[in-house]
């Protein structure tokens, strides 16, 4: 299978975070603890536990930040994408049933970053979205039947009608405030939309 897809936006966040944690923070808490241990008896030491805590959380988003983002692939923008929806598209849909429309934004699942209308490629909404042009509709599947989107709008400079949300309780992740249940794709699905993806990356050249 191949190395799960990030935007570049998504990355160089990642990036940040993992030096502020590193260069920041870590060093921050690292004196407390320190300070808090120069006090004697450990048992009762309410400080030193709680940030003996903070740290070994810390460290542990440390290690997961600089595995996860040496197996990452960045996918770059290529007008090559231009009216069709690919990784990192922002799309705006409405529903064929009652006229509601919803702004999304397909990423990759380690830069969703507590946004509710961003969503992981691997989504069953952005799996029924790939390749699709305006005004194409696309059918989701959810636990309460099958619903149908229409397209309006697609593209991949962030537009004015975009808003980052935060994220709630059954939020689009799981499609429309329906509870969807996320199935983890198979090589193959992987494979085949790593291979829509990178049919748009071809050389103006070739």
């Amino acid at each position: 299978m191949g190395k799960p897809f990030i935007t570049r936006e998504g990355y160089d966040q990642l990036h940040k975070e993992l030096n502020y944690l590193w260069e920041v923070k870590r060093p921050e808490i690292t004196q407390k603890v320190s300070w808090a241990a120069s006090l004697g008896d450990r048992s009762e030491n309410a400080d030193y536990h709680y940030n003996k805590r903070l740290l070994g959380q810390i460290d542990r988003r440390i290690r997961y930040l600089r595995h996860c983002m040496n197996d990452l692939q960045v996918i770059e923008y290529n007008k090559q994408q231009e009216g069709r929806v690919f990784f990192g598209a922002y799309v705006e849909i409405e529903s064929d049933d009652d006229g509601s429309k919803l702004q999304i934004r397909i990423v990759g699942s380690d830069e969703i970053f507590g946004r509710s209308n961003c969503i992981s490629v691997d989504a069953p909404m952005a799996r029924a979205l790939l390749g699709k042009s305006v005004d194409d509709d696309a059918e989701v599947v959810t636990p309460h039947g099958k619903r149908l989107w229409y397209v309006n709008k697609i593209t991949y400079q962030k537009p004015e009608w975009f808003e980052e949300q935060p994220i709630v309780e059954n939020s689009l992740a799981s499609d429309d405030n329906e509870e969807v249940v996320v199935e983890e794709m198979s090589e193959e699905e992987q494979k085949k939309i790593e291979q829509e993806y990178l049919k748009t990356l071809v050389q103006e050249n070739e």
